[in-house]
């Protein structure tokens, strides 16, 4: 849809209209030649709980653009660029004087849509997702969205939004506490290592104000 409304690929239609306003200089669908010095290697656990190469950058297929952009998946990026991001959803749409997204936008972006209010625990096909890691949450547009703190059972505010991604990264906003995570990792799949809740716990047990 992005692609036939605005006539650009969605590669380009990313850069141009998002990252390059929000200085996001290392997020992409590829890693270039002179940015393979600080592409991380990606690892896979093993059957006796040790771990294995998954994805050597030297030879790492993020090194090819490729011909393909998914709306939800693919992208590279740093935890500068994720954090720029991120401070852009806080500020409802905007940074350093660039409107991205209207406010509105991002209000409807982070609210649940799922039916009747329900929880993605309620929703998904069971077995999908890790479902105690969801109890509580509603769905966004693109971001699983906190909606009852009590049945998540976690310390963290009402409306905070939050996704990760495949390799165990992990990025949420607190818009009540004006708090953003971003958590870099390199561990394929995001099951692996269930870090979210004991780093959030961590996270709000520091906040003293």
């Amino acid at each position: 849809m992005v692609e036939v409304l605005s006539g650009k690929s969605f590669d380009v239609f990313l850069q141009e209209w998002s990252f390059d306003p929000l200085g996001m200089s290392d997020t992409a669908f590829s890693v270039t030649d002179d940015k393979i010095s600080r592409f991380t290697a990606n690892y896979s656990p093993t059957e006796d709980g040790g771990f294995e190469l998954q994805d050597d950058p030297e030879t790492s297929t993020y090194r090819k653009h490729p011909t393909f952009f998914s709306g939800g998946a693919g992208l590279v990026s740093t935890a500068s660029d994720c954090h720029r991001f991120g401070q852009m959803l806080l500020n409802k749409g905007t940074l350093d004087g660039n409107r991205i997204l209207s406010r509105k936008t991002v209000e409807l972006m982070t609210s649940n849509h799922l039916s009747g209010g329900r929880s993605i625990s309620e929703s998904v096909v069971p077995g999908a997702v890790a479902g105690s890691d969801m109890h509580g949450y509603g769905f966004g547009l693109g971001f699983g969205v906190l909606q009852d703190v009590g049945t998540a059972q976690i310390a963290g505010s009402p409306d905070q939004f939050y996704w990760g991604g495949g390799a165990s990264t992990l990025f949420w906003v607190d818009p009540v506490e004006e708090v953003i995570v971003v958590f870099m990792t390199q561990l394929m799949p995001s099951s692996t290592y269930p870090i979210k809740r004991e780093l959030q716990v961590l996270v709000n047990a520091a906040i003293e104000y």
